[in-house]
């Protein structure tokens, strides 16, 4: 007869063998070392099954042979799995998941392999971004690793009164088979029994929402077979021995698979652009896609479109991210509760901060705090998950939803001029920051006291871009004529040094129109020739033509000679372009003979090489190289001291890649290469990416020229990664041209 048949309990079986061997209850107690009161509550079905180091003493103790005590063992550990899943409901059970969960593969993977390998995990992250959900799904999953029980409690840890410690030991202790009158009151030893209870056990323990260290350290036990996983919003960074695993949004995949099981995959389908747009205007976050996908579910008249255009209102989005009880807002309050007073004013006043992110300055200036108490709240903040770290050191950034949160409570609980004195005093800051950062970047323009190097300004405004355009756009929306053209003038040399991370027909444009309502002649025929320049960068040949003939107008009736030479020798490269040689080259004669006055680095250097590059773009090399070696010379001349400003830097660079050219030009193939080479070094040194990877390319068609074909290829390879990374498709084709050319080995 099967065991398995006769046996339903293993206090049956234990009953069994007992008597089959004639001991009394404590005749087995002496033999086993297992008190009476164990054995009798086996045996009477109180306590399901005995733990796996009493049922080996007990077989030993009846002495069973290999394959009764194999049969023994295996229905004590049948009886502790029954145990676990009687013992759980209703105590420590896991909690369900959604009939519809989809996504989270890859860190569902990298979640069960953490806990497979650390005693110890813990996952953090903002709220409604699928903790629980994650943790849960891990430890259904593993269900089989942990024959002992999986067992789970909510520590309502954003709740007013979290779970006390002794109210957690008693859930699990009783879930883990030890009746309610044997459990301790005593946190040490209900601690001291927790231990020895999982000492010989294989348990997952599923700590959710957790508040503090001081209620997660008790339970993080150190049994071999047994792991503990903590899910918070708040990094809890002084627990010890803990593996941390940091849950994000949403990728766009999941994000659409996720509404599929919603919505319905037809419906999503069928609107693949509102698919798009929901998906960002809820950011991504699992608990705002459900909220939406609920919110469609529920109303099948409703098209994804409609309630894409109502989630564009942000003054209303929250409102609309709720669904029955179900709500975005109320998952961010009860975080937002948890904050100190000063962490909930620095996260309110962080919504005057235009930008993508920011940095402890803007930090500062926006909470009105100190350095060091902008660092110590920022840290509570990316603790509690309600600011996250950016990508590089020191930069911070809002989720967009929780952006829109923190200035719901900015709006109600600060009045209205406290509201504007902090917007006000963030506008000013990144104004004032951007105008000295790009007046740093003229050749003529000492260090100023804001930015004492030039890549210390180039570093503000490439991490800071974001912010300074919105206040820029601010400023013009509001009317602060001034100061756009101030920025937008301190901007002229900046943008040549980026000329694609800024959209500078926007920027040279708005300085236009301020400069008109200024009624600043001077300002407008400097805007004009700025907006040119940036037209040419967006391929509007004739648009730019205007703005400069214009602007040479401006000037005229201003007086302003500076500007008749910029206005000369932007329309000079213009009308060269479109086919007028004639006319550009004597026009760039003026300018050259108009740009004597003035300061070498910023005026007269510039005109004298687009002359000298006209001359060669004519067919006219050697005429062109004559003008640009003596520019050498005189650039030579003009640096002090032997030592080169980074300003002026790019500026020596340009005129020595114009020499390489020219010489290229006449067949000095091997003397040009040098120089390109020279070059690109100068280049490397400015950060001038695109200009290095120009010169890498002109070099490399000299090498091809000198039969280098392997230098060749590699200098046309740099090239093309460079034109890659910054998508610039039409540099890319140059380069793909020349390659063709090297021979095929």
């Amino acid at each position: 007869m099967d065991e398995s048949e006769r046996w339903s309990t293993f206090g049956e079986l234990l009953l069994g063998y007992r008597r089959a061997a004639g001991l009394s209850q404590l005749g087995l107690a002496e033999r086993s070392g297992i008190s009476v009161r164990a054995l009798r509550e086996l045996e009477q079905g109180r306590a399901r099954a005995a733990q796996r180091r009493s049922a080996e003493v007990l077989a030993d103790a009846f002495g069973l042979g290999a394959e009764e005590r194999e049969e023994f063992l295996r229905v004590a550990e049948q009886g502790r799995r029954r145990r676990s899943s009687a013992s759980v409901a209703g105590v420590a059970e896991l909690p369900p998941l959604p009939v519809d969960r989809v996504g989270r593969g890859r860190e569902l993977s990298r979640l069960q392999e953490c806990i497979r390998t650390s005693p110890s995990v813990a996952m953090v992250g903002q709220p409604g971004v699928g903790k629980t959900v994650l943790a849960a799904s891990a430890a259904h999953w593993m269900r089989d690793e942990f024959p002992d029980g999986c067992l789970a409690v909510d520590l309502r840890g954003v709740d007013e009164q979290p779970l006390p410690v002794q109210v957690v030991f008693d859930r699990l202790l009783r879930a883990l088979g030890v009746s309610t009158s044997d459990v301790p009151t005593a946190v040490t030893e209900q601690s001291g029994q927790y231990r020895a209870v999982l000492q010989q056990r294989k348990v997952l323990v599923l700590l959710d929402n957790a508040a503090s260290e001081a209620q997660v350290r008790p339970f993080l036990t150190t049994s071999p077979g047994c792991r503990t996983l903590v899910t918070c919003r708040r990094m809890l960074a002084g627990l010890e021995g803990v593996r941390w695993v940091h849950l994000d949004p949403f990728d766009d995949g999941d994000a659409e698979a996720l509404l599929q099981a919603v919505v319905g995959e037809g419906r999503v389908r069928a609107e693949p652009d509102a698919v798009a747009g929901l998906i960002e205007l809820c950011g991504n976050l699992p608990l705002a896609l459900r909220i939406a996908g609920n919110r469609l579910a529920s109303r099948p008249h409703w098209s994804l479109r409609y309630l894409v255009d109502q989630l564009r209102d942000e003054r209303t989005r929250l409102t609309s991210l709720s669904a029955g009880d179900l709500q975005v807002r109320s998952a961010f309050e009860v975080s937002y509760r948890g904050l100190s007073p000063q962490g909930r004013m620095l996260f309110r006043r962080l919504a005057a901060v235009p930008g993508a992110d920011f940095g402890v300055q803007l930090a500062q200036v926006a909470g009105g705090v100190t350095e060091s108490e902008a660092f110590g709240q920022l840290d509570e903040l990316v603790d509690a998950s309600m600011v996250q770290a950016g990508p590089a050191e020191g930069r911070f950034r809002f989720h967009d939803l929780l952006r829109l949160f923190a200035r719901e409570r900015w709006e109600a609980e600060d009045d209205e001029a406290d509201r504007l004195l902090t917007t006000e005093a963030v506008l000013e800051h990144l104004l004032g920051m951007a105008t000295a950062a790009g007046e740093r970047f003229s050749p003529e323009e000492p260090a100023n006291e804001v930015f004492g190097s030039l890549d210390e300004a180039r570093s503000w405004l490439e991490q800071e871009r974001s912010s300074w355009l919105a206040a820029f756009r601010e400023a013009v929306r509001t009317g602060r004529h001034r100061e756009v053209v101030e920025l937008a003038r301190a901007m002229h040399w900046y943008a040549d040094d980026d000329r694609h991370g800024v959209d500078w027909v926007e920027v040279f444009g708005a300085g236009v129109d301020a400069a008109r309502t200024l009624r600043d002649v001077t300002a407008e025929a400097q805007q004009r020739n700025l907006l040119g320049w940036a037209l040419v960068m967006a391929q509007d040949c004739a648009g730019a033509v205007e703005q400069h003939k214009i602007a040479l107008r401006c000037a005229d009736e201003a007086g302003d000679r500076l500007e008749r030479v910029w206005a000369l020798a932007h329309v000079t490269a213009q009308e060269f372009m479109l086919g007028d040689r004639q006319n550009s080259l004597e026009h760039a004669r003026q300018a050259v003979e108009l740009s004597a006055p003035f300061g070498f680095w910023t005026v007269r250097m510039t005109v004298r090489y687009q002359f000298g590059v006209l001359l060669l773009l004519d067919d006219r090399p050697r005429e062109a190289l004559a003008v640009l070696e003596e520019l050498l010379q005189d650039a030579l001349r003009h640096n002090q001291n032997g030592e080169l400003a980074l300003s002026r830097m790019r500026l020596l660079a340009m005129c020595i890649e114009g020499v390489a050219r020219c010489l290229h030009a006449v067949g000095q193939c091997c003397r040009a290469a040098s120089m390109f080479a020279e070059a690109r070094g100068f280049y490397e040194k400015v950060g001038a990416s695109v200009h290095e990877a120009r010169a890498a390319f002109r070099e490399g068609r000299c090498r091809l020229d000198s039969g280098e074909h392997q230098v060749a290829d590699s200098l046309f390879r740099c090239a093309l990664a460079t034109f890659d990374e910054l998508s610039l498709p039409e540099q890319r084709a140059e380069v793909e041209v020349e390659l063709a050319r090297i021979p095929v080995r």
